[in-house]
């Protein structure tokens, strides 16, 4: 059973955030930020666009893994709170032996039709013919690069888990939190440590005890209140290393002997799924559309939690 809201959220204080990230482009390298703009869908930027096939099916990092080589730069205020683009702001890309690309932010006209990330269909807004030719040339195959149009398309996520609340192109939820207790962990396991990129968090909390965030039901990082859904179940992205671009074992299989539903939840069917990280949504992410920020450094507060991981939604 979750515990009582504790009376003094200082005696329930988990950590600091460490770092916060956003992916603009899905699959493609993050931004690290100082801070962030809280959206009901996600940090601002985050996950806002797709590559997608010639049938509209979005790419990821597990069947091109190259992705993980394309670097993405956002204007230098876009993270401000209140910053808004005009028609000379753009989004600069880059990858090895290519052309920088640069995608404007004012928004694009053309709209694809049949984009599908997932479990989720719909249309979105088509970048154009130069940012096409730009993806399809390093992918090698057709690409597009689609940006999701948040005037007419809503993306929930799993209502079984999170109703009410959406994503963009994100693989699930709004948030992905990570310990850097957990980061520690595992890497004392490793013959080679690896970096937190490998799992593409939003969220890196340094003070708490390994895998703590399993168990964090709600927590309270200034003032903004986050709910934790369900625990991240990672597929074979974490494989990649994220500046060759190339695949192999680890350390997907070292978190298999430690960290997979066998282990940590016994009293369930096993599924295969391996677990690392906590999913999570903004308990206040509706209304009026106020953007709010959160920054490196910020406190974080466990307001409701687990006794165990056995009790954590998978």
């Amino acid at each position: 059973m979750e515990n009582a809201l504790s009376p003094s959220p200082a005696d329930e204080i988990a950590g600091r955030v460490a770092s916060l990230y956003v992916y603009p482009i899905k699959s493609c390298r993050g931004i690290s930020l100082s801070q962030a703009s809280l959206t009901p869908t996600g940090f601002r930027w985050d996950r806002n666009w797709l590559i997608v096939n010639s049938k509209g099916r979005g790419l990821t990092q597990r069947v091109e893994p190259k992705l993980s080589l394309i670097e993405v730069e956002m204007p230098k205020h876009a993270f401000a709170q209140d910053w808004e683009p005009d028609n000379n702001s753009n989004m600069v890309v880059r990858a090895p032996g290519m052309d920088v690309l640069k995608v404007s932010l004012a928004k694009p006209e053309k709209i694809a039709d049949g984009v599908s990330v997932w479990e989720w269909f719909g249309s979105a807004l088509d970048e154009g013919e130069e940012a096409s030719n730009w993806f399809t040339t390093f992918v090698g195959k057709p690409c597009r690069l689609v940006r999701f149009d948040s005037d007419s398309e809503t993306r929930p996520v799993d209502p079984n888990y999170a109703p009410g609340h959406f994503a963009m192109f994100s693989d699930m939820y709004p948030f992905l939190l990570i310990s850097q207790g957990s980061l520690d962990a595992l890497n004392e396991l490793l013959k080679e440590p690896v970096p937190i990129s490998r799992f593409r968090p939003n969220i890196l909390v340094d003070g708490c005890e390994p895998f703590a965030e399993d168990l964090w039901t709600e927590i309270l990082i200034d003032n903004f209140t986050f709910h934790g859904v369900k625990l991240c179940s990672r597929c074979k992205v974490p494989t990649v290393n994220q500046d060759t671009g190339i695949g192999g074992e680890e350390p997907i299989e070292t978190l298999r002997s430690f960290r997979s539903d066998k282990v940590l939840q016994p009293q369930k069917k096993p599924q295969g799924k391996i677990y690392f990280g906590q999913n999570m949504v903004w308990k206040h992410g509706f209304g009026d559309g106020i953007t709010k920020t959160i920054e490196m450094g910020d406190s974080v507060f466990v307001l409701r939690k687990l006794s165990s991981p056995t009790e954590a939604a998978t």
